[in-house]
């Protein structure tokens, strides 16, 4: 197999791992009652937010980019933080 059909298995093990991660997350959370669903659903949106950032993270080559990238989705961890 190529270089590139290599990094595509990767990514999509890694893919995998995150969707099952959100799975076990939302499992978790089914149990728990939702207090206040506005404030649930923000801290979902920046969430998924974060994993689209680390999606491009990854699939990004340009240095510059990487920069930016990095610090988007150290203000969402931020803001996730104080959600």
């Amino acid at each position: 197999m190529s270089d590139a059909g290599e990094g595509l298995v990767d990514a999509e093990a890694r893919l995998q791992e995150q969707i099952e991660a959100r799975e076990q997350e939302r499992k978790r959370r089914a149990g728990e009652a939702v207090k206040d669903p506005e404030r649930y659903r923000q801290i979902e949106s920046l969430r998924l937010a974060r994993a689209q950032l680390l999606q491009q993270l990854e699939s990004t080559e340009h240095p510059v980019r990487k920069k930016q990238i990095q610090a988007a989705v150290a203000e969402l961890e931020r803001r996730i933080g104080k959600a």
